[in-house]
């Protein structure tokens, strides 16, 4: 059985959906598993997302670059980011 090891992408980013469920982000792979698996729409931003995303884990693109396509697809999909309080 190999090893996995999980890319941390920074702070931790919380989307609310539509419904009001709330879903954790901490690591690139979550990323793509929720686009891949569990979005609840495909679009553009998506498959912008999913290239990014593919792109930062063969290390072709910052990770940044990957998370800020993400936020863009997670908008367009209807997520809202939960902003916490200082």
């Amino acid at each position: 059985m190999g090893l996995m090891i999980e890319i941390s992408w920074g702070k931790p980013l919380t989307l609310v959906a539509e419904n009001g469920d709330t879903v954790q982000i901490s690591t690139i792979e979550q990323a793509k598993y929720w686009l891949r698996k569990r979005w609840p729409v495909v679009d553009d931003a998506r498959h912008s997302a999913v290239a990014a995303i593919q792109g930062a884990m063969e290390c072709m693109l910052p990770v940044q670059a990957a998370r800020r396509a993400f936020l863009v697809a997670a908008q367009t999909a209807g997520f809202k980011p939960l902003l916490k309080a200082a």
